[in-house]
């Protein structure tokens, strides 16, 4: 078994372990998998160690913000694979479901007085970050946050870098004293780690696990929960089966006109991964490997890292299409963990570079073309048909292809009263339709708009002022989008 790397590792309350417990407590709350998983993999060194058999919780509350028939189904279908994953290799997994508001209240604290340690997810972004905090007050046993969300680990830099060339640079010297360690593939399957049989029965009666019509995502099961039943389920299927499904096939058919195609909507070049990376159903280590087999690429095709210069193109010594797939897997996903994970304020108008704030301010008040409130631009009522049909893409499909992403935040900028305001439809529309938000990198897209990452440009401009502008004419000039409006302009 290989040994989960410190620096992965967060000692969230300074217990110690509880020699005498029951089991060692994996509590998934954001690396929904069995697989490719540094913090099961913890969780499975401790147990093996202790020689306690592992407990793995998975549970989803009723009452996270946004929450909606839609979010629900992708992370039950994910339930569903990690059960029968679970069940082929003999160790206890809870998939828990409220079914009323508060119904999970104290379970986890009621696990942890009976185990040895817990073991949870380090992810920088949404409730999740006080939700755990707050139980690692509560109790009074080990409880560690391990990160597996990236290539690089979460806490090792010491700055927010300012731009994606910062970044880069930083990781070509720095990512590959780290790539050699990924998380094992299947840490369940070491016969070593002792076999829960059963649990206890005060547990099961108050916190029974999900039932097969929960997991199996039926509408009557669905229909009863309490939670937006108008965001209704998205055009992808959820879960780590789908995951690799979606994977292998942008591997085969996709990634070979990737760098040539991925903003064509009509192409759709695009990997569709990200709403399984944002809830953990897929490991970006697994991803990179994958593609770092089929590209037939060992370590030592990265370029001296002291000769790096932060480029887009030639470090990894692979292809032209991955290594333009991984400046968006690596350089530009790992961005926002680095942001989350060092700034509370992520979320916040404040956070902005001081430049941008600035140039918005003095802009504040420039008469708009036209104003939509609220509802106007959720139902894609505008006068704008290729944003509409962004728009409407979203709301149908629970995604939205990326280029046109940028275009739909720049418009929601020009067409609200203020850039809070905008920044507050961005946000709130990503959140509660995209099956991808609530995530380190979703924020990235939504506050590069305002120009976050960025920097500033010319001429000033009404409304943008210095920020870079961008309107749904220039980009149907450069887009083949014929399909795409068919697709998602209604008739």
């Amino acid at each position: 078994m290989t040994s989960t790397p410190a620096v992965r590792i967060r000692d969230l309350n300074q217990k110690n372990i509880r020699r005498d417990g029951q089991f060692v407590l994996y509590w998934m709350t954001a690396y929904r998998r069995l697989s490719s998983n540094f913090a099961l993999q913890r969780a499975a060194e401790l147990a093996r160690s202790q020689q306690k058999p592992l407990l793995i919780v998975e549970g989803l509350r009723l009452d996270y913000p946004w929450a909606s028939r839609r979010l629900h189904a992708f992370v039950l279908q994910g339930m569903r694979d990690n059960q029968t994953h679970a069940k082929r290799l003999k160790h206890c997994y809870v998939p828990f479901v409220e079914t009323q508001p508060g119904q999970g209240g104290g379970m986890i604290e009621w696990l942890a007085s009976r185990a040895t340690a817990l073991v949870t997810d380090d992810f920088p972004c949404f409730f999740l970050p006080r939700m755990i905090k707050a139980v690692a007050r509560r109790i009074d046993v080990t409880m560690e946050a391990v990160d597996s969300n990236g290539l690089f680990p979460m806490h090792v830099p010491e700055t927010v870098f300012p731009t994606a060339y910062a970044f880069r640079r930083y990781l070509q010297k720095n990512l590959g004293a780290y790539l050699p360690v990924m998380p094992e593939q299947d840490p369940l399957a070491h016969p070593e780690i002792p076999r829960l049989d059963m649990l206890p029965e005060e547990f099961c009666s108050r916190w029974p696990a999900a039932d097969q019509s929960q997991l199996n995502c039926e509408a009557d099961a669905l229909d009863r929960l309490p939670i937006d039943q108008m965001v209704r389920e998205a055009a992808m299927t959820g879960g780590p089966v789908a995951a690799r499904k979606q994977l292998e096939s942008f591997l085969e058919r996709r990634l070979s006109h990737y760098a040539e195609d991925r903003n064509q909507p009509d192409e759709d070049a695009s990997s569709g991964l990200s709403p399984y990376l944002h809830f953990g159903h897929i490991s970006a280590q697994e991803v990179f490997q994958k593609l770092a087999a089929q590209e037939d690429w060992s370590i030592d095709k990265l370029a001296d890292p002291k000769q790096t210069r932060g480029s887009r193109a030639g470090w990894w010594g692979m292809s032209e299409n991955a290594e333009s797939f991984l400046d968006e897997l690596v350089t530009w996903r790992e961005l926002g963990f680095n942001m989350c994970s060092r700034r509370d304020d992520f979320d916040r108008y404040e956070s902005l570079p001081d430049w941008a704030q600035a140039t918005l301010r003095i802009h504040q008040s420039d008469p708009r073309p036209v104003v939509y409130d609220f509802d106007q631009i959720r139902n894609a009522e505008t006068h704008d048909q290729l944003w509409n049909a962004a728009q409407n893409q979203l709301a149908a499909t629970g995604r939205m292809h990326n280029y046109l992403r940028m275009l739909w935040g720049k418009k929601i900028l020009e067409w609200s009263e203020t850039p809070r305001d905008a920044l507050a439809t961005m946000i709130e529309l990503n959140n509660r339709l995209a099956v991808d938000g609530r995530d380190p990198n979703s924020y990235s897209g939504i506050f590069w708009v305002l120009g976050r990452y960025d920097r500033a440009w010319g001429p000033e401009r009404p409304i943008f002022g210095k920020i870079r502008y961008m309107t749904s004419e220039n980009t149907a000039r450069k887009l083949h989008l014929s399909k795409y409006l068919e697709q998602f302009t209604p008739q």
